[in-house]
């Protein structure tokens, strides 16, 4: 049967469907225990169709959703049935990096399958070498924690008491990461609650949104590239070290915009390495959503649909699609960043107006933990300028967005003091419009801990655009003494550690302001 659906009762379906997906995730953030969930709101939540099509998400962490449809796809070929909660991780069986954990539910109506609801949430630790399961110099996955191919949570509506009890023996703080799984267990039902009302009310006219929202975004994204010139359009960048060693590592990549479709190929970038900065096909993918995302109209309803027309490959065995057993903690969280700046990169030349200058291209992990606690944080730092504003100063850039955790929520959960917590006045690159300052964050130290380092930009600087200067680099120190990007180090109790974030760059030349003004 073909149902028809005029355009504002399909605005008001797609709200709807998208209202649930942000009701998860609101669900998901009020249950969990973790400040990493609570506080900086580290997780992301969607929903999906029975083909594995993202309908709607809830405005999170691009990372998170843009490789959600792989771990859907993974769930779909275990046969999943009504009841049933499959739980994963695997960044090579449509995971992203360990300490994310996805529940994927099948959302059952009337005894049948007509959805999926999906909860991702970065758990403040997933066993592995060292606490907050972030080590900089781990070398191969094992390392970095427990890895979970898409396995059965709950069966059939009964809880899977095996597979937690697996889960929580090979955690630190179990009992905090079993809040965290019930929170995501009370998103998932939370989403299927919700979508079972809205069958309830608009039965075959609902499902029928599930394909008109995703060929309305489709169309508007093949529209949007239809005004970029045709060609081919390349860049490269590098990253500052494996955590290994400290050579660089280059990323290439060539962008070919064909009409309303456009592909993206990284051959040319480096072969796996190493170190932990590997990131699977999945993360380099949603690092390319975002970027088209960006370039074509970011108010397009984010769902399958905007996928459609994008192309995305890499060299197997490669440092964005690499093999078992290779370590990939770091490539989730600080590899994205640097796909995201080299395709905008590429893109700068073929949509002038479109493209800021680089951010502070990094994450900026912090990862202080021992047997007994496990703290994490990603810390904001200076957006780039673009054509029409400064940009943003102590903001999260690019491949996140969470907040920070707040000094008095860090220093009532962990043996932590904050000592400083500012801007870098002046770390942003000059031009006609500055880049973003950057942020000092100092925290001392008061127990003996394992403290893991994941950062970038610290010797190569987020680069102005057309004329405008570059951003400063990023520093860190443990007790003032500099320390390398990525690094993993044994402290002792009263020892401080300082976070220096990058600035972002400059738009246009700075004395173009100056004669704009006279």
């Amino acid at each position: 049967m073909t149902v028809d659906l005029d355009p504002i009762e399909l605005e008001i379906l797609r709200t709807q469907l998208e209202s649930v997906a942000e009701e998860m995730g609101e669900t998901l953030i009020r249950g969990a225990y973790s400040p990493n969930i609570t506080e900086r709101r580290d997780c992301s939540t969607a929903l999906f169709d029975t083909d594995g099509r993202m309908v709607a998400q809830a405005e999170h962490i691009p990372v998170h959703l843009g490789a959600m449809p792989e771990a859907v796809d993974a769930v779909l070929g275990c046969s999943p049935q009504p009841g049933d909660v499959f739980v994963l991780n695997d960044p090579f069986t449509g995971g992203t990096h360990l300490p994310d954990v996805t529940l994927v539910s099948p959302i059952s109506y009337e005894g049948e399958i007509t959805g999926y609801a999906v909860s991702r949430a970065h758990h403040a630790d997933i066993g592995g070498m060292t606490p907050g399961s972030m080590p900089a110099g781990a070398r191969e996955i094992q390392q970095e924690g427990l890895r979970l191919p898409p396995v059965r949570l709950v069966d059939g509506g009964e809880r899977n008491e095996d597979v937690q009890s697996l889960f929580l023996a090979n955690v630190r703080n179990p009992e905090q990461r079993r809040a965290d799984l019930e929170a995501q267990l009370g998103a998932n039902e939370r989403g299927q609650r919700r979508m079972c009302e809205l069958l309830d009310k608009h039965g075959d006219r609902l499902r029928a949104a599930f394909d008109a929202v995703i060929d309305y975004s489709r169309e508007r994204v093949e529209h949007e590239l239809e005004t970029i010139p045709d060609g081919e359009y390349h860049a490269q960048d590098l990253l500052e070290g494996d955590g290994v060693t400290e050579d660089e590592i280059p990323i290439e990549v060539t962008v070919t915009v064909d009409g309303g479709s456009v592909t993206i190929d990284f051959t040319g970038t480096a072969s796996q390495v190493a170190g932990n900065v590997n990131a699977p096909l999945a993360v380099a993918k949603s690092a390319v959503y975002f970027v088209i995302r960006c370039v074509t109209d970011p108010d397009i309803p984010p769902n399958h649909g905007c996928y459609e027309p994008v192309t995305v490959r890499a060299p197997e065995r490669s440092l964005l699609n690499p093999a078992p057993p290779a370590a990939v903690v770091g490539g989730n969280v600080e590899t994205s960043q640097r796909v995201t700046d080299v395709v905008f990169a590429a893109l700068a030349d073929a949509a002038p107006g479109r493209v800021p200058a680089q951010g502070q291209g990094t994450m900026n992990n912090l990862i202080i933990g021992s047997p007994e606690f496990a703290y994490y944080e990603t810390i904001g730092g200076g957006a780039g300028a673009n054509p029409g504003s400064d940009g943003l100063s102590g903001v999260q850039v690019g491949m996140t967005n969470t907040l920070n955790t707040p000094i008095e929520a860090l220093e009532t959960e962990y043996p932590l003091r904050v000592e400083r917590y500012a801007l870098r006045d002046g770390s942003g690159g000059d031009g006609t419009y500055r880049g973003g300052d950057g942020l000092v964050r100092s925290v001392t130290v008061e127990a003996d801990a394992t403290v893991s380092l994941l950062t970038e930009r610290r010797t190569h600087a987020p680069a102005g655009v057309a004329g405008g200067e570059d951003g400063s680099t990023g520093r860190n120190l443990i007790d003032e003494n500099k320390v390398p990007s990525k690094v993993t180090k044994e402290i002792g109790a009263g020892t401080t550690v300082t976070i220096e974030t990058p600035g972002g760059g400059g738009y246009g030349v700075a004395d173009e302001e100056t004669e704009n003004d006279s």
